[in-house]
Parts: C-alpha cells; structure tokens; sequence
C-alpha cells in the first residue's frame, strides 16, 4: 500500500487506524468519495445558517443533530467547533454582503426599496431598516432615541449611499416614522400587519366569547340534569330527553370552539 500510495510505511498503519473509527456505519464510505465530501460540506452548511446563525438554536442541539445522522465521525461536532464555524462565518458573510453592495452599486443595480422600520429594546435602543424585497437589512444602528430626527439621518444616508430611493415604508402609525415615509422618503407609508391582526381579535374576541360561554354554561347544565335524572329515574323518558339535550349542547360548544380556533 505505502508502493502504490507513495506515502511512508511508518504513516500506512497510522492512517489506517485512523479510516477504522470513521468506517462504523453502511454510509461512512460515501463521505470519503469526492461528491460525499461535497455532500458533506453542504450539509453542515444548510444547518449551520439557518438554524444556529438565523435563528439561534443552540450548539448542543446541532451537536445532538449531527450525532443523529453519525456525523461525529466525519465532521468536528462539539460545540465549540460549531460555535467557531459560525463566527467565522459572520464575517465572511458581512464581507461578502459588503463586496456585493459595492458591485451592485457600481452596476446601477439599486431600484428603489419597500422599506420596513422598526426599533427593538435589547440592550440598548437599536433603529432597524429592512428591504422586504430582498430581506436584507439595510441598516441596524444604535440610537439614542426614536424621533424623527434619528430616523431621517441614518436611512437617508443609507439610501443615498446605495444611490436607491424610497417606494413604500412599511411601519406601525408612529408619528416619526409616518413623516419620515411622506415627506423625507416622499413615499407610501404602509401599516403593517401586526396592529391590524390585533384590531381583528380585539373586534371578534368578545362576540366569539359571547357565544361560547353561554354554550359551556348551558352544557353544564345539561349534565347535572342528566345526572340528576340517572339517578332517580334511570330508564325513564325523561333520561333519554335530557341525553339529548346533552347532546345537542356539545355539538353546540363544538361548534363555537371550532370557530374561535380559526
């Protein structure tokens, strides 16, 4: 093996001991061809940024995952490699997002955007501008406050800088924000969907509930009559009247409870 390879007869066995562990399940052998390494790659890829980077499910859980699918043979999965790869992927990402801005904006590529705003209260106040064409984030700056006047600062020069204006600002009715869309960006300001989700509950939650209490009341009823009924009189006619009843008053909550989950 060391004639045909060209390696050292020292390093054979070694290598050798080394393929045995990685050779334990019918599919290892295909992680060692060209396409499964590729495979491979595109694997822990296509988890790695969806999962970990966008939506934050912890490096342990990928590490179970992985081990899942007997990769801890083939691929480094503790938690500590998978917390390096994303964090080397972050810059890699900003960089390469920063390279792709610069050509577009050479190549007269930027239209202009449907904007989506919005500030969110972790540590520190931070004012969020998205593109909702695309779902890149145009900007995610620190703010000290929420006025008009931060917001105009920090979009306009964004804009300006990608050389795009203004179609449409999608936002709740703030103040702020709805100048900041008819007269800095000249454009729609759009509600979004949020306030109008809860105007919907709002509007349907008391009449959903005016039906469906007095159903449950109602049913209630029914059977304590049942069961007084049973008790007394077991076979009468009045049993079987109030089984119906009782009946009846369940496809009723049935119904309404239908109704209120949709």
């Amino acid at each position: 093996m060391a004639h045909q390879t060209g390696l050292s007869k020292r390093r054979v066995p070694r290598l050798k001991q080394a393929m045995e562990p990685r050779d334990t399940h019918p599919e290892s052998w295909w992680w060692d061809t060209e396409a499964g390494r590729c495979g491979l790659i595109r694997l822990v890829v296509a988890t790695l940024y969806p999962f970990g980077l966008t939506r934050g499910v912890g490096a342990e859980t990928l590490r179970e995952f992985f081990g899942r699918l007997h990769l801890e043979t083939q691929v480094g999965c503790s938690p500590s490699a998978l917390r390096g790869v994303m964090h080397a992927w972050e810059h890699v990402i900003l960089e390469t997002a920063m390279a792709w801005e610069h050509e577009g904006v050479a190549a007269g590529e930027a239209g202009p955007i449907i904007g989506a705003v919005d500030e969110t209260f972790l540590e520190r106040l931070m004012l969020v501008c998205m593109d909702l064409g695309s779902g890149s984030l145009l900007c995610e700056e620190v703010a000290a406050d929420r006025s008009e006047d931060p917001w105009d600062a920090l979009v306009a020069a964004r804009l300006a800088a990608l050389g795009a204006g203004g179609l449409s600002l999608v936002r709740d009715r703030a103040k702020a924000l709805r100048k900041r869309a008819e007269t800095g960006l000249a454009c729609l300001s759009i509600p979004d969907l949020f306030p109008l989700i809860h105007a919907l509950v709002q509007r349907s939650a008391l009449s959903l509930g005016g039906r469906l209490r007095p159903a449950r009341q109602a049913l209630r009823q029914a059977q304590e009559h049942l069961r007084t009924g049973q008790a007394s009189h077991p076979r009468g006619a009045d049993v079987q009247q109030a089984q119906a009843v009782v009946e009846a008053c369940e496809a009723e909550v049935t119904r309404w409870e239908s109704v209120h989950r949709a």
